[in-house]
């Protein structure tokens, strides 16, 4: 992945409306986060109180007087705010402040635009900037103009784009009707898959809860992972073993995020279908981050909007040999704590995901003849067996195991049933 040679400096800046110092604190370090994947060194950060945000400045008139001396101080680059700021409230507080002035949304975009890999990824990426610049254009050519490189600017808008309402809702339009072709793609690619009869588990959780990780252990895929936010934009599906044999398909998604920009819930909404199509939810949460109850409540908040909490669900708590002093997990749910990166915990996490699994099928006993070694070797591979005892006097296996109904070995299983 490309970066720039430089890291630029930046000045965070936060207006708390709460009274959860802690939470926001929280907020406010994910910001920073965000601004370190982004390629950006925080020189400082700036929190004002107030009851509600400052209509057309966010922050106060004194605020934005310290803001404008700490910058000619730290020589920063960027301001940037962690909330979305309007149109005008970026016009008047660039009157204020010479530094390039984003907000906590730009970032975002700009992080997703710099970690697309596929060619729906891309889109989405494009269609949510654009989507973000339309309002921002004032008609007037000037918005374009400070998209000349650095944080906030990244993406495929900047060199091509008139600054040209019509043109960019050709371009938004264009871009939909792409999008529209891949996810039918996609849809077709989903119900081959559901045709072979293919057990599909779905990886979801707050970005940088170690799903990545998880994914390339249990499958030995190749999935981008980094201690970074947002390390993959672009669902992955891979086969995956389970202790009995069986093979299942694991899909790794994008990462979710507070306050995810209106923009790219929308854009990356393909993308989360994957999960629609799930027979198992692996809800991942970092054990270790002081904040892992809203990063829970955020994921399972998401998992609701798309209407699947039906859908079971293991929730894997990771990173547990970094575990935060407070952690408690959440009491009856199905749960597992482990480290993506032990061998014995991942091995515990495929004799938990099979158990889940049996909860979804139906039983068998079947008494399979010696001859038929193929029909012996699919069993594992598309049921899961639990005992496999060889009869000699009768020259067969009885086999017994969970199986579902719907899958087309059904009809082997009923000939050779017991």
């Amino acid at each position: 992945m490309e970066q720039q040679s430089f890291k630029e400096k930046a000045i965070l800046v936060g207006c708390q409306t709460t009274e959860d110092d802690l939470q926001y604190s929280y907020s406010m370090d994910e910001l920073m986060s965000l601004t370190k994947t982004a390629n950006g060194e925080v020189v400082t950060s700036v929190i004002q109180k107030r009851e509600r945000i400052h209509p057309s400045t966010y922050i106060g008139k004194g605020k934005v007087e310290e803001i404008s001396r700490l910058q000619e101080e730290t020589e920063a680059d960027v301001i940037i705010f962690n909330d979305e700021l309007s149109p005008s409230q970026v016009r008047n507080l660039s009157e204020f402040i010479s530094a390039r002035i984003i907000d906590r949304t730009q970032l975002i975009l700009d992080i997703f635009a710099g970690r697309a890999r596929s060619k729906e990824g891309k889109l989405q990426v494009e269609l949510a900037q654009l989507k973000y610049l339309l309002p921002r254009l004032l008609g007037q050519g000037t918005a374009l103009s400070r998209l000349g490189g650095g944080i906030g600017t990244r993406g495929p808008g900047e060199t091509k784009l008139e600054s040209d309402r019509r043109h960019i809702r050709k371009k938004i339009d264009d871009i939909d009707k792409q999008l529209k072709a891949v996810v039918h793609h996609r849809k077709r690619y989903r119900e081959r898959r559901k045709k072979n009869q293919a057990l599909q588990i779905a990886l979801v959780g707050y970005t940088n809860a170690g799903k990545s990780t998880l994914f390339n252990r249990l499958t030995e895929a190749d999935s981008y992972e980094e201690n970074q936010l947002f390390a993959t934009l672009d669902p992955m599906t891979r086969k995956m073993s389970l202790p009995s044999g069986y093979t299942a398909l694991l899909t790794d998604t994008v990462g979710f995020i507070q306050d995810l920009p209106t923009t790219l819930i929308a854009a990356f909404r393909s993308t989360l279908e994957e999960v629609n199509e799930a027979d198992l939810i692996l809800h991942v949460v970092d054990m270790s981050n002081p904040d892992y109850i809203q990063h829970e409540q955020t994921v399972k908040q998401l998992i609701d909007d798309l209407e699947q909490e039906e859908i079971p669900q293991l929730i894997v708590y990771n990173k547990k040999d970094e575990a935060h002093e407070r952690f408690i997990p959440t009491k009856g749910k199905d749960t597992l704590q482990i480290s993506a990166l032990n061998d014995r915990d991942r091995q515990l996490l495929k004799e938990a995901i099979e158990r889940a699994i049996t909860q979804l099928m139906d039983s068998y006993t079947a008494a399979i003849p010696a001859s038929e070694g193929k029909l012996l070797s699919l069993l594992n591979t598309v049921t899961i067996v639990r005992s496999s005892e060889f009869i000699e006097e009768e020259q067969i296996y009885l086999a017994k195991g969970f199986y579902f109904k719907d899958h087309p070995i059904t009809q082997m299983l009923n000939y050779y049933r017991v």
